[in-house]
């Protein structure tokens, strides 16, 4: 049996698959993306949203965007809201030099109790991987989370 994953996608994750797919690393990050959410879509994984997502996503200005990716979020099973636990958080991680938005989504996951919290910011998972011992939840890069969670799941089927 197959973990049920609890998976948050930043807003990066989640603009992703509306990106310029010329390039090699975006196509290949929506492909794990895309892959990720059909896992969801059907039922073997979750995904999660938060009140932090909703507000950052409603500064997107191009509204065709904004309206397909609140569409894909629709499949989420799980809505983070917001809390004096996650502001309290939030700041905790800002003072590590996360910005505004990251630290609230960080808050948001640990809150949900995210499995993975997944992001394409490069810069955003080299801070939380060195931090790793204050952050109470795994950041990835979606691409490297998927064969590393399918490898481990092909494994324990051996």
């Amino acid at each position: 049996m197959s973990q049920i994953y609890r998976i948050y996608l930043d807003a990066c994750c989640l603009n992703r698959p509306f990106d310029d797919q010329t390039q090699p690393r975006i196509a290949l990050e929506t492909q794990a993306i895309l892959t990720i959410l059909s896992q969801c879509e059907s039922g073997q994984w979750k995904l999660m949203t938060s009140a932090a997502l909703d507000e950052e996503l409603d500064q997107t200005p191009d509204l065709e965007r904004l309206k397909n990716v609140k569409a894909v979020l629709a499949i989420a099973k799980i809505k983070v809201v917001s809390s004096s636990f996650i502001e309290e958080r939030s700041a905790e991680l800002q003072k590590l030099g996360f910005t505004g938005f990251d630290a609230t989504h960080l808050a948001s996951a640990e809150r949900g109790k995210a499995d993975i919290f997944l992001s394409t910011d490069g810069r955003l998972i080299r801070k939380a991987q060195r931090n790793i011992k204050i952050i109470n939840v795994a950041v990835n890069n979606p691409v490297s989370w998927l064969m590393e969670s399918t490898q481990t799941e092909e494994n324990d089927n051996d």
